[in-house]
């Protein structure tokens, strides 16, 4: 849809028309505004008028309209006062005026007192300014939440808009739309020409343009220009853990897992303690399958090839041997192995082979979600499968991590 234009002296009305999306067909994520449902999700402090100039941007600014069908404010006490009463006002209302002038009545744009978030702090009181870590911390939480929400709504084309309040209010917005965004959401600030820029009295051009006095002179509002820049970001959430995206995670974690998933991979055996750190985390591993775990990851260590698995039906002594060595270190000279001495004691089959590896498997898969590939051991992709753990040496330990040094421990001998 071409832009809206009118002439700065003569009154216009122009009406837009909220973009239809066919039930037949499944929306573009490259089109948002073939989204049935559309929100703007923006962050204020004293300037409301950022939520106009960013509906009339969207609505009369883009080559295709983005007509939001909600917007949803998320501000402190004074921000929520301030929108209720210059926004929402039924009579004064600067949202109300910029439908009527621009013909958005009719798209049924769901903007009530309800959808202005007041942000809260630990106590549950109201956040009257953006002034202290805790503050901080609030804020970025009730961000991380808003925007997780509306993602996980495959039908919703998120835009979301960073041009108020506090600068680390748009950082974590965008931040936010990093972590959980998809390819039908965008990001953009509205960017409104001086002097029309956090004046009072300006929230969007008016259809029929008037003189306003600002700074003591006269201008006039045909002069006025809103344009909005649209900002790339990357998207991560295919990175994430999705437990993380679909559950109540806050701000840190969520950047925590992203961070971690990210990293180079690195991996730390603690066999005394039966526990592994994979992906910054620490996991519990039942002994069996740390044991088998241990055995790739020794031949890791000193870049043994990868080997095959013994075959189905066909006990293999050196699997066994390889295997119960590690098993032994991982229960202690304590611990009773009879069990599985006894049941190895002719060798491992495919069939003792394949279970283990598919409860590992599970493990991580279960204790890190996506961030577990680079654990999992891979079978070579073609038969005959030979296993083998894909990390390079150097990102393999074999230390203690119930102390605060870790503590090396060399590989055994190989197998």
């Amino acid at each position: 849809m071409s832009a809206v234009q009118h002439s700065p002296m003569q009154p216009q009305r122009t009406t837009v028309d909220a973009p239809a999306a066919d039930p037949g067909t499944a929306p573009d994520p490259a089109a948002p505004n073939s989204y049935s449902r559309r929100v703007l999700l923006a962050v204020t402090g004293l300037s409301p008028q950022v939520i106009t100039e960013t509906v009339y941007a969207l609505a009369c600014g883009l080559d295709q309209a983005f007509v939001p069908t909600e917007i949803h404010l998320l501000t402190t006490s004074e921000g929520a006062s301030r929108a209720r009463l210059t926004l929402l006002d039924p009579h004064d209302g600067r949202f109300r005026t910029l439908c009527e002038e621009y013909g958005l009545q009719h798209a049924r744009i769901d903007f009530t007192e309800q959808h202005i978030q007041t942000i809260l702090d630990a106590a549950g009181t109201p956040l009257a300014d953006i002034d202290s870590a805790p503050a901080n911390t609030a804020v970025a939480d009730a961000i991380t939440a808003a925007v997780r929400t509306l993602t996980a709504d495959p039908d919703c084309a998120l835009h979301a808009s960073i041009a108020g309040g506090r600068k680390t209010m748009g950082f974590y917005l965008g931040y936010a739309l990093s972590l959980f965004g998809r390819p039908q959401d965008r990001l953009s600030h509205v960017l409104v020409s001086p002097p029309f820029e956090s004046e009072p009295q300006f929230f969007y051009p008016p259809a029929r343009p008037r003189v306003l006095t600002i700074g003591g002179r006269p201008v006039h509002t045909g002069d006025a220009r809103v344009m909005l820049a649209e900002i790339p970001f990357v998207r991560l959430r295919h990175g994430i853990d999705p437990r993380l995206i679909n559950g109540a995670a806050s701000y840190s974690d969520v950047v925590a897992a992203a961070q971690a998933a990210l990293a180079p991979p690195e991996l730390v055996l603690d066999l005394h303690a039966g526990r592994i750190r994979a992906a910054g985390r620490i996991i519990k591993l039942a002994p069996a399958r740390l044991a088998l775990l241990a055995v790739f990851a020794h031949r890791a260590v000193r870049n043994e090839p990868a080997l095959a698995a013994p075959v189905k039906g066909v006990r293999d002594a050196d699997w066994a041997t390889r295997y119960l060595e590690q098993y032994r270190i991982v229960r202690g000279a304590m611990s009773d192995t009879d069990n599985t001495e006894r049941a190895l004691r002719e060798g491992m089959d495919g069939d003792y082979f394949s279970s283990q590896l598919s409860h590992l498997r599970r493990a991580l898969r279960d204790a890190l979600g996506s961030a577990a590939a680079p654990y999992l051991t891979d079978d070579g992709g073609r038969r005959p499968h030979r296993y083998r753990l894909a990390l390079a040496p150097e990102q393999i330990r074999f230390a203690n991590l119930t102390s605060a040094a870790r503590t090396e421990t060399r590989p055994g001998p190989s197998r």
